[in-house]
């Protein structure tokens, strides 16, 4: 190599070297300057992270502290952080110390004077001692659970310490969630014939994808809030009850069914997007406001203040449902007015029972007041095994439903 070269590199050397942090240069320099003296050179002093210390031991109270008491060893009142290592290694992984593991402990504490190491850790931590206490527990503890009870979610009109209260505010609530009773009349394409098809088809979805009952009072409810405010085509109207379902699904159904099964059982009539764009106008429509009382709603009620039989409670649920189809006349009725009267039919049919002054006190309704629709409930219990949707009454001829679809209505009323 000629001079003019390695002149060259040595000063392209030196300028990566001044151009190196002045920690690397430092251990650079310290290197070359024990070249050649020690066969094994010791590893320079590193500064290392030590224990996070807490903000009142950083006060001068600290100091008076770990200061040496008489009879004692130097070291005794330091804390952990404070007793450097006797020889720091070249590589050491910290580990931090657990809460409280530096605070200075009680001066009863047992030492070996042959290892200060093992006498400093023993000051540093104690292990927890058990607690031999005899706790009374006969006490009534908010954390004592009877796990022999069984705990089951029930709906909210069961609460017995607010039932009045949440059964007032339905009877509001119902007011200001009804549909117009006449809108029918008002739509350009559409029948009442084709609504009751729409209807019977949405319980035949419900029984397949094994719906609770209430989803399907509320996607009828949502079906003629909104039909009464906008005029739709007679191919939109299936569409309409699809979208109208599946926010019904959302709002009562823990598991809903996804859209790919809404537009699967419509036999890909409509798309995916379809379907979302109609429930997000029958949403803007309704103003969000999804919760409505229903005829499920108060029968529920009826039947928790008044215990009678599976059979009226399932017939009088049976009759709620036939009225679904039917929108005139029943829309003109509120739906705690269409329950109470099932409730009244239902019993008379099964028991030959009277409306006492018990039912008119929950209720609000009197017999005179729920015998025009207990007469338009039996005209169609009557006419039922002979209309063309028989969706409802195949469903409660099951045995869940104790069988009443089977049952004869009663020809004439005596009440």
């Amino acid at each position: 190599m000629s001079a003019f070269t390695h002149g060259s590199a040595l000063q392209r050397l030196e300028r990566n070297q001044e151009n190196r942090p002045p920690r690397l240069r430092a251990a650079k320099a310290a290197a070359d300057s024990q070249e050649n003296v020690e066969p094994n050179p010791k590893p320079a002093n590193r500064t290392v992270l030590g224990v996070l210390e807490r903000n009142h031991q950083r006060k001068a109270g600290v100091a008076a502290t770990n200061q040496a008491l008489p009879g004692k060893p130097d070291d005794y009142g330091r804390g952990c952080a404070d007793k450097g290592p006797a020889r720091q290694p070249t590589f050491q992984v910290h580990v931090d110390e657990p809460d409280g593991a530096c605070v200075q402990k009680r001066p009863s504490v047992e030492r070996s004077s042959s290892s200060p190491l093992k006498a400093t850790s023993a000051l540093c931590r104690l292990p927890l001692a058990t607690l031999d206490v005899r706790m009374d527990v006969s006490f009534d503890s908010p954390m004592d659970v009877d796990r022999s009870v069984h705990y089951e979610a029930r709906p909210a009109v069961e609460v017995t310490d607010y039932a009045d209260e949440i059964h007032t505010h339905l009877r509001d609530m119902e007011l200001k969630c009804r549909p117009r009773a006449g809108y029918m009349k008002k739509q350009p394409d559409i029948t009442n014939s084709m609504r009751a098809i729409l209807v019977d088809w949405l319980v035949e979805v419900g029984e397949e994808y094994k719906l609770h009952n209430e989803t399907l009072y509320l996607a009828v409810n949502y079906i003629d809030r909104f039909l009464s405010t906008m005029s739709v085509l007679r191919g939109k109207l299936q569409l309409v009850g699809t979208a109208a379902m599946l926010i019904a699904s959302k709002f009562e159904e823990i598991y809903p069914p996804e859209v790919a099964e809404f537009v699967y059982i419509t036999d890909d009539t409509y798309t995916k997007k379809q379907v979302l764009r109609m429930e997000h106008l029958i949403l803007k429509v309704l103003s969000f406001e999804l919760s409505a009382p229903t005829i499920n709603q108060f029968l529920r009620r009826y039947f928790l203040t008044q215990p009678v039989s599976k059979k009226v409670e399932n017939l009088s649920r049976l009759l709620g449902e036939l009225s679904l189809i039917e929108s005139d006349p029943f829309l003109k009725y509120l739906p705690s007015h269409t329950a109470a009267a099932a409730f009244v039919l239902a019993n008379y049919t099964v028991t030959q029972g009277t409306w006492d002054q018990s039912l008119v006190d929950l209720t609000g309704y009197t017999l005179e007041d729920l015998m025009p629709c207990v007469h338009d409930l039996h005209q169609m219990y009557l006419s039922a095994a002979k209309h063309a949707q028989q969706s409802i009454r195949e469903k409660y001829k099951s045995a869940k439903y104790s069988e009443v679809s089977l049952i004869e209505p009663p020809e004439d009323l005596c009440l």
